[in-house]
């Protein structure tokens, strides 16, 4: 019988579920039907990904409620479960089962086209997809976009997992985990109970229950496909999960570069690759005619395969850029492969065998045969700027191209480094303005680490930094943004206008520009005005750190739309549950809007991640609507 008729001949809807972790299989129950759909799994190489969403949605019943789990609270628990279930694919570290976990649950899980994640047998209603009695369901397009939308995966934070049960209109009252005449926690419970028991002391008539009880695990995986199953077999008798949209492609060329693969074999050499990557994208990104994604949301695809359309949609681009390095003592090979990814045409590909010191020739090549590829034609007037042309230094570059790394995987100790690395590079070279600009970054981040005894005379020593670099190269955009920022800090607010607008005219492709522009609005308590330079900024890096959602929901709540203002800071919160500035912010958009008692709870949040708040500081660098707001919600 075919699909469609089969659409026609049942009007069923999905009416309970059960999880019988007695017999390996869970059960669909629909309407008008007696007999329910059982879908089995097999395979131990797939149970430790399934009971982790068992694990998810064990947690969100005893919350009582779909919602995030902070997975990384239940190490100890998935390590015995990968050790227990996962067989030849037991993680050695508990590194590599994080890493076996975010892979898997990103590229893995919601793709039941590609990820053949569970077999239907006994199943008559659709025709075989494999011999032997086995069936497997050939999805469409939209039907697998259903089920990737069944789960939320944050980029930026991927230990805070969500199965989106509630897409496929089903409650957590409709499903039952059973375990004889256990259910639910209790079935889970005794499970991890039964699998902490060590072999030697089962005894030899228990020694076929113990295996029993390994194989009940996997059936938990059920709860994470029920939506998809039934999705994807009867669609039309569920209400279907909104699709992602792909973002609209802008009105001019646009481009996304990934991170370049380092091939050298050595790990150390990473800076290398991603400071070449780096470069291109600034060299690019000076281009007024283009439109350039941020580093930020392409180095989120690092080290991940990825398919060129996907990363097309999810960055709403046209063009990709792919490639690698391989860099040995004074040699390097660089190749570069350019797609258009509507098209799956490559436009354009290279490979460069040069001596290290042509770096800077190669960065400019290939960046002027992508804008040739693409068919932009630049004036006269239009440069191409990237960091590396200050110098003629290749030592002083590539100590930069460190340092850059230290800074932008930031804490206290790597921003030390990098100020060390910068001052180096700046006594190899003088003149060379992007090392005076990492060097300004250094002593304003010391401010925020709060690892300066003198925050006014590091704010003063970083304001003196950027204005160096600007004088040595007045088409730095960044540094313009940046120097704008902390005349903003400091309430000179004319002046910080002035520069935040001149870098955004300098360079619109970048987010971190645009970014600072509206913190300018914001310092200048011209809210409004900020969330069009936040929305800019967020389109050029669709993937943003967390800063960007609180900044964003932050202003819509002091204009007082404070639904927009809850979304975006509850974004926030959930990409980064222990993000100070997240929770902060979280609260004083809630205490704006009268949910004080939310307000309170997200205040125990600032208090959990930095006990030591005082509101008293605080208030010498806020305003004092926030601070009312904040002493509001219970902080002193």
């Amino acid at each position: 019988m075919e699909r469609n008729n089969n659409r026609d001949a049942f009007q069923a809807k999905l009416e309970n579920i059960k999880l019988d972790l007695g017999t390996y299989k869970v059960l669909l129950y629909f309407q008008n039907h007696k007999e329910p759909f059982v879908i089995y799994f097999d395979k131990p190489a797939r149970r430790f990904y399934f009971s982790l969403i068992a694990l998810i949605v064990t947690e969100m019943k005893n919350l009582n409620k779909p919602g995030f789990i902070h997975i990384r609270k239940h190490e100890k628990t998935l390590k015995l479960l990968d050790n227990s279930l996962a067989g030849e694919n037991a993680s050695k570290t508990v590194d590599g089962m994080w890493d076996k976990i975010r892979k898997a649950w990103r590229y893995t899980l919601p793709d039941l086209e590609t990820g053949t994640l569970f077999k239907i047998l006994e199943r008559n209603l659709i025709p075989p997809y494999e011999k032997g009695g086995k069936y497997r369901y050939d999805c469409s397009d939209d039907e697998c976009d259903i089920w990737a939308n069944l789960f939320d995966y944050d980029e930026n934070n991927p230990w805070r997992l969500k199965f989106a049960m509630d897409s496929a209109s089903i409650s957590l009252n409709d499903i039952s985990v059973t375990l004889g005449d256990l259910r639910d926690s209790s079935a889970w419970i005794e499970f991890i109970k039964r699998l902490s028991i060590p072999p030697k002391a089962v005894n030899r008539e228990k020694k076929a229950e113990s295996i029993w009880w390994k194989k009940v695990a996997f059936s938990l995986v059920a709860v994470s496909i029920i939506g998809a199953a039934t999705l994807a077999i009867w669609n039309s008798y569920i209400r279907p999960a909104p699709t992602k949209k792909a973002l609209e492609l802008p009105d001019k060329p646009s481009i996304a570069v990934l991170p370049f693969i380092n091939f050298s074999g050595d790990p150390e050499q990473e800076y290398f690759s991603d400071g070449i990557t780096d470069e291109i994208i600034a060299a690019l990104g000076s281009v007024p005619k283009l439109f350039v994604i941020a580093r930020h949301s392409t180095f989120t695809y690092k080290g991940k395969p990825v398919k060129v359309q996907q990363v097309s949609k999810e960055l709403g681009v046209r063009y990709i850029l792919e490639g690698s390095v391989r860099k040995s003592e004074n040699k390097i090979r660089i190749t570069a492969q350019l797609i258009d990814a509507l098209t799956g045409n490559h436009l354009w590909s290279n490979q460069y065998d040069r001596d290290l010191e042509d770096i800077f020739v190669v960065q400019d090549e290939i960046t002027k045969k992508i804008i040739t590829a693409m068919q932009i034609k630049l004036t006269q007037g239009e440069q191409i700027r990237t960091a590396a042309k200050g110098t003629n230094s290749l030592k002083a570059y590539l100590i930069c191209l460190q340092a850059n790394d230290y800074l932008s995987r930031g804490n206290i100790q790597r921003n030390a480094l990098a100020k060390q690395l910068a001052k180096e590079a700046i006594a190899l070279d003088p003149e060379y303005a992007w090392a005076y600009y990492v060097l300004s970054r250094t002593h304003h981040y010391e401010m925020w680490y709060g690892t300066t005894k003198f925050p006014e005379e590091s704010l003063a020593i970083a304001k003196q930094l950027l204005q160096k670099a600007i004088g040595l190269d007045d088409t730095f955009a960044e540094a313009y943004s940046e120097l704008g920022f902390l005349f903003a800090v400091e309430k000179q607010h004319k002046k910080a206008l002035s520069l935040g607008e001149k870098a955004v005219a300098l360079n619109p492709n970048s987010a971190d520009s645009h970014l600072r522009l509206g913190k300018i609005f914001v310092f200048a308590g011209r809210w409004e005005e900020s969330i069009p330079e936040y929305k800019t900024a967020m389109r050029l890096n669709p993937i943003p750190p967390t800063l960007y959602f609180w900044s964003l929901g932050l202003s819509y709540g002091a204009i007082g739309q404070y639904e927009e203002a809850i979304k975006w800071c509850e974004k926030a919160v959930r990409q980064d549950p222990d993000s100070f500035f997240a929770h902060l912010m979280m609260s004083v958009v809630y205490s704006w809007s009268g949910r004080n008692e939310d307000a309170r709870s997200e205040a125990a949040e600032v208090l959990r991640i930095n006990p030591r708040f005082s509101l008293e500081i605080f208030e010498k660098k806020a305003s004092k609507r926030l601070v009312n707001a904040l002493r509001k919600a219970g902080l002193k």
